[in-house]
């Protein structure tokens, strides 16, 4: 049974990598993807539509609310109505670690804009229409580093910790409206852009596959499950979580 029939979801960061996964996912449970991202995203819709699915490109820059507020409004003018967003862009996998003292103000805000100001300009655009259709799943894409106390990475530990906290803040301030906000955390994921980094493979990537209670590395294909039951009805009573999705690495 498809779980998402005919509903409007939003994937931001849909050209490649998890957001790839995550919207052919969608796609599969019978839901019109928006895929939404600076990259091209035709190939990923291409695979969607070849698949049997519906779904259609948009061009977008989180960081920039003229160019988010004019992409929501068009799929509005589209579609009618938006019944999930869910907020995976973000600046991850070109990531050099190093001390949180050698990580300058231009990296930090560049970090800060697309991973915090993305999501919550993402997030108050669509909130309007969710508010007029008493309905809506919001999804946050967190990490799991925020329970860690990740080194290497500072500004993007911090940054998705904050995503934990607008996750709270908005599901407190949406439920009278009937709009769940929930995150996923994940592990470390061998998405495309992941594999690309030598900083992120070998060693440490060893290392966090050695926390796990299963030892064995992350594909973005590990949280789609997690995915569709925060878009679809079977959450229709939590609000507010944040869900690990690490393989076992952080239990909380």
């Amino acid at each position: 049974m498809a779980r998402l029939k005919d509903k409007i979801v939003i994937v931001t960061g849909g050209a490649r990598g998890i957001g790839a996964a995550f919207s052919k996912a969608v796609a599969e449970q019978g839901a019109v993807v928006i895929v939404a991202d600076v990259l091209d995203g035709g190939r990923t819709v291409e695979e969607i539509e070849t698949a049997g699915g519906r779904a259609a490109y948009f061009r977008v820059d989180v960081a920039d609310a003229t160019s988010v507020n004019g992409f929501v409004g068009e799929v509005l003018a589209r579609y009618g109505r938006i019944d999930g967003l869910v907020n995976n862009a973000a600046l991850f996998a070109n990531l050099k670690p190093k001390p949180f003292f050698e990580i300058d103000d231009a990296e930090f805000d560049k970090v800060m804009a697309v991973n915090v100001r993305g999501p919550f300009l993402l997030c108050k655009a669509v909130a309007p229409a969710m508010i007029r259709q008493k309905s809506g799943k919001i999804v946050n894409i967190a990490s799991g580093t925020v329970f860690k106390g990740h080194v290497g990475i500072t500004h993007y530990v911090t940054s998705k910790g904050a995503i934990v906290a607008l996750t709270r803040c908005l599901a407190r301030e949406l439920g009278g409206s009937n709009i769940n906000v929930n995150a996923i955390a994940p592990g470390l994921t061998m998405s495309e852009g992941v594999l690309a980094n030598p900083d992120m493979v070998g060693a440490p990537a060893e290392a966090t596959k050695g926390s796990r209670a299963f030892k064995r590395e992350q594909t973005p294909q590990d949280l789609t499950g997690t995915l569709i039951y925060l878009l679809s009805a079977d959450s229709d009573f939590v609000t507010g979580h944040t869900v690990v999705c690490d393989g076992g690495s952080v239990m909380r």
